[in-house]
């Protein structure tokens, strides 16, 4: 089974994740996904495949030399993102020579390079696409793919030495649970990469700061038509509070190293509303000051409507890069097996997060190589062949390389 038919596979399983459930995965889907990975990860050699009862999926590629090299390992996560539905994907391989491709004829569902500008960069090449009706899924059956084809081919090819290998596949990462129970000192690795980039290239060691706000605000509903001097329009005030936010710190409007306030739910009526924030931000101290400006709204709002308002606020993950900067090696070796490939390295600040992420933050310094999809968590994700090709090529390089 060559990578791209892996991956068609695997993009087959519903596992979005789901914020609103208690259970661990939050869906059933993932277990079933994780349930078949282990089958396949033991028929074709893998040992120590071990899937607990959280939906926590780790293998071993055994030493084949006695030569001295680090345990290293390499994560990807079984869900997709709740953002668009992932049941019953239907994805196609288009041979892409410009212009647009129709993912949907009957519902004039098109993606144009007039408003995906990176489709230029891959004229010629074999593109997995979507039917426009659902995400792809590479967001990070990707990853996963390129893990497993990996781990298939070092199996396959004894002439290439390598020490102990352990791979792990973690549920709900989308909804920001993805490492709650993971072992680290049982994965037993001295570093790790998650396979959870996006375009090929891309190798990332710092991560936004992450936090989530939440803001409610309490009103008093009387009779509209008795209502002066009375009424207070919770509504009224959420959209209030939304207006006192800097328009130049959404997502729309900012790139690289800027972080922004992303609006994500809004509940309203007159007697009780809510907003809830991802705040994101590189520099620690800017993260600070971000939060401070919304308890300083909050404040605000309560001086002008008294007792109206609350705030709640929980850090989600931390930027990485303190706690992978101090091991350039882990950064450098990546660089090296990229090269060795035929990909120049695309060293950016990841505008997300990563399982890597916390687990850095666990002992685990976790930088993010690339699984090569764009446009993730909608219906205009798509991923280049050749770009998960060079992508399971660059771990099998990393290994051959410690």
């Amino acid at each position: 089974m060559n990578i791209s038919e892996r991956f068609l596979r695997y993009v087959a399983f519903d596992t979005q994740s789901d914020e609103a459930s208690s259970t661990v995965p939050s869906t059933a889907g993932q277990r079933i996904f994780a349930e078949a990975l282990a089958d396949e990860l033991r028929a074709i050699g893998m040992e120590d495949v071990e899937l607990n009862e959280k939906g926590y999926l780790m293998a071993t590629l055994p030493a084949n030399s006695d030569k001295a090299a680090p345990v290293i390992g390499f994560i990807a996560h079984l869900d997709t993102s709740p953002d668009m539905s992932g049941r019953n994907v239907q994805p196609r391989i288009v041979h892409y020579g410009g212009g647009e491709i129709v993912l949907s004829e009957q519902e004039n569902i098109r993606m144009s390079p007039a408003h995906f500008p990176e489709l230029s960069k891959y004229v010629g090449h074999d593109l997995i696409v979507t039917d426009g009706t659902t995400l792809l899924g590479a967001d990070d059956k990707a990853g996963v793919a390129a893990i497993v084809s990996a781990m298939q081919y070092l199996l396959e090819h004894d002439d290439i030495k390598h020490g102990k290998v352990r791979i792990a596949f973690t549920p709900d990462e989308e909804i920001g649970r993805g490492v709650n129970h993971f072992d680290v000192k049982k994965f037993g690795c001295e570093w790790a990469y998650t396979v959870d980039g996006g375009e090929i290239g891309e190798l990332e060691y710092e991560n936004f700061n992450a936090a989530t706000a939440e803001i409610c605000f309490k009103g008093l509903s009387v009779h509209p038509g008795y209502a002066k001097g009375i009424m207070l329009n919770a509504a009224l005030l959420a959209a209030e509070y939304v207006s006192w936010l800097p328009t130049d710190m959404r997502p729309e409007s900012t790139e690289g190293y800027e972080g922004f306030f992303h609006l994500i739910s809004i509940r309203a009526g007159v007697e009780e509303a809510r907003l809830v924030y991802l705040v994101r931000e590189h520099d620690s101290e800017l993260f600070g000051k971000k939060k401070e400006l919304l308890s300083a709204l909050v404040e605000r709002m309560n001086g002008k409507y008294p007792e109206s308002s609350t705030l709640s606020l929980t850090d989600t993950y931390y930027n990485m890069y303190e706690q992978v900067a101090p091991h350039p090696h882990i950064i450098n070796l990546a660089a090296e097996a990229m090269r060795a490939v035929g990909v120049e390295p695309i060293v950016k600040p990841m505008r997300g997060g990563t399982d890597g992420a916390r687990l850095s933050f666990m002992g685990l310094p976790c930088p993010n190589i690339f699984a090569g999809g764009h446009n993730f968590h909608g219906r205009y994700e798509f991923i280049p062949i050749s770009s998960l090709e060079k992508s399971m090529q660059t771990i099998i390089k990393i290994i051959d390389l410690i």
